[in-house]
């Protein structure tokens, strides 16, 4: 575990990318269907019961939301997507921001795709997947719920995952994951770790204290 994530805080919410913190340092996107547990797993990983607003209504998410870690290093929480009841139109300008974000956004370095292991790859992961596959953007998939499943069930619908994303060619890693059970959680990091060092040559902003 590194306790540099604890410390994570909230700076700014953005209905648009011009209102964004300046385009600089190493970004990390948590992204995901708005009923996959994505807030759950921000407040897991920072330890904090409240960094992420978690609705009961799913889609309440629906800007751009930045957190920092220090002053070189932020999580963003992106839009949560497919799901929320909302008009078509309101859907499409938070598909606009999504894609502008990603494809413009210099200091995004990698994302964490959220699903929840009782349905995985849907139509919008497959859409993130082979976004990053196309640009070559480094990708963690949390699989969350896990305590939804019994162990053997999770385990098997981890392996059938990583069999259906065997043939991408863009750094990618796997894991289960609870917010409930708190487990899961040293694993994410060492994959936060790796994403932040994939982008950044100096790796002691991200090492934990000895």
């Amino acid at each position: 575990m590194n306790p540099i994530y604890h410390q994570t805080k909230f700076i700014n919410s953005s209905p648009h990318i011009r209102n964004a913190p300046v385009d600089q340092g190493l970004e990390v996107a948590f992204a995901g269907r708005s009923n996959a547990g994505k807030s759950s797993a921000i407040n897991t990983v920072t330890q904090q019961n409240a960094l992420a607003r978690i609705s009961k209504t799913p889609g309440r998410t629906q800007m751009l939301n930045f957190f920092e870690i220090n002053a070189d290093l932020r999580f963003v929480d992106l839009p949560g997507y497919g799901y929320a009841k909302v008009p078509v139109d309101v859907k499409k300008k938070w598909h606009e921001m999504m894609e502008h974000y990603l494809t413009h956004r210099k200091s995004l370095c990698g994302i964490i795709l959220v699903m929840d292991v009782r349905h995985p790859l849907t139509e919008f992961d497959w859409q993130m997947v082979e976004w990053c596959q196309h640009t070559h953007l480094p990708l963690h998939i949390l699989l969350t719920k896990a305590d939804k499943l019994a162990y053997g069930a999770a385990k098997n619908t981890l392996l059938q995952v990583r069999k259906e994303l065997k043939d991408v060619s863009s750094p990618l890693t796997i894991q289960l994951f609870s917010s409930l059970k708190k487990t899961g959680i040293d694993e994410v990091h060492e994959a936060l770790d790796n994403l932040f060092s994939r982008a950044e040559p100096d790796q002691s902003e991200i090492s934990a204290p000895s």
